[in-house]
């Protein structure tokens, strides 16, 4: 069976039907610096910790008291009424700790068997090939990391036709400011760049920091998942599936016409997907 990641990847991601492929692009594990060159997601800047078990334990680990850390093979999953996610930090390649460490899995890359298959309305899709607990790690969404700048030149520069596949993932801090990362699977990017939207998704999206404030986003199952079953994630971000949490103001009129139809076919079902305003040129009012 054809592996779409050209063995890249730890486990061959499957492709169906035999004999189609979607449109060529750079297969990446992991996200890499944009054509722009402003931002570096390899680059090392977190110091590590001493810690010199075979595995790091809250609270002596700095690394894990920076934010929630995994159980086992999962994440160890906040409140059911909290909308948001937060943060994790992983131990890093300055660390003492060890590979075998438990702060280590999305830096370990994809262990799931995945299959990119093409779906009746939704252009290609991904589906689970073994069932999945709920808090497993899924995958990355890897790809270009822009700043903004750059990102909005190439949001700006696609035509209605064309797929969006730029996210934008905005952190709010304690003190009011708003961390902003972008990435854009187009032409470099990894298996996550073919998971589709729904209302009501079975992933969802937490930033995980390893070895820089450049954070690899990383997909997480929100309830269990079953083999065969399609993987889903909502673009605005919401968490944990909530179908009021942070929901999108309605848009204005005008906008729609720009907007991507939604064919997730859930109950709450938006009719579009999400849009964002910051990064997609709008109509200029009339005089």
């Amino acid at each position: 069976m054809a592996d779409l990641s050209g063995g890249t990847e730890s486990v061959p991601v499957a492709l169906w039907p035999p004999g189609e492929a979607p449109p060529a692009f750079q297969y990446s594990p992991d996200s890499v610096a944009g054509a722009d060159g402003q931002i570096d997601p390899t680059e090392v800047t977190f110091p590590g910790c001493s810690c010199r078990s075979s595995s790091c334990l809250p609270p002596q680990c700095p690394c894990l008291r920076r934010g929630h850390s995994y159980s086992g093979p999962c994440l160890r999953l906040s409140a059911e009424d909290q909308p948001f996610s937060e943060p994790v930090f992983e131990c890093n390649s300055l660390c003492s700790c060890g590979e075998g460490c438990q702060n280590r899995l999305v830096q370990r890359g994809l262990q799931l068997r995945l299959q990119v298959f093409r779906t009746l309305r939704k252009g290609w899709g991904v589906r689970a090939l073994q069932p999945v607990p709920r808090g497993g790690f899924v995958c990355e969404y890897a790809g270009e990391v822009l700043a903004f700048p750059e990102a909005q030149r190439r949001a700006r520069a696609q035509v209605p036709e064309e797929p969006n596949y730029i996210i934008a993932v905005r952190e709010h801090l304690h003190d009011g400011r708003v961390m902003e990362t972008f990435v854009d699977p187009t032409r470099v990017g990894n298996v996550g760049r073919f998971l589709n939207h729904s209302c009501e998704p079975n992933l969802f999206m937490v930033p995980v920091r390893v070895d820089s404030m450049v954070p690899r986003l990383a997909l997480f199952a929100a309830a269990d998942i079953a083999a065969g079953e399609e993987l889903s994630y909502d673009y605005s971000g919401r968490s944990h599936n909530f179908p009021a949490a942070s929901r999108e103001h309605k848009p204005v009129e005008e906008e729609n016409s720009l907007r991507k139809p939604c064919y997730c076919g859930s109950h709450s079902c938006a009719s579009f997907l999400p849009w964002d305003s910051s990064l997609f040129s709008t109509p200029a009012s009339s005089p």
